[in-house]
């Protein structure tokens, strides 16, 4: 079987390449998902938010998420995936998603346990 690993992110973010180069070094496939040309969608994202809740993923010290005013923002889960969908560079990074378990950020020893 082949082992693939999702990673969401941006090319700009070092953990996403922290992430990236974690799995590479282990001979893991990486699927690549650059969140700057193509957002994840509202289904992706609730693999997460149903583990760690819609905070756990939201970036709130973000350039982005301040530009966009939401720091006073009281949504609903459902709003929040809407705008995540819609502002990936409000997410943080990166997302791993391995078989069916995710991570949110850089977390190597959840991902040697993943591994093993």
């Amino acid at each position: 079987m082949d082992t693939v690993v999702q990673v969401f992110g941006t090319k700009k973010s070092a953990d996403t390449r922290k992430a990236q180069r974690f799995f590479q070094e282990r001979r893991i496939k990486v699927h690549f998902c650059d969140l700057a040309e193509r957002p994840a969608s509202v289904g992706e994202l609730k693999r997460f938010t149903q583990k760690f809740g819609v905070d756990a993923i939201i970036d709130r010290t973000s350039k982005r998420f301040l530009d966009l005013g939401l720091r006073q923002a009281l949504y609903g889960e459902e709003r929040w995936l809407s705008i995540l969908a819609d502002e990936p560079m409000i997410l943080k990074q990166p997302l791993i998603r391995f078989q069916n378990k995710v991570c949110v950020g850089v977390d190597e020893k959840q991902w040697k346990e993943w591994l093993a």
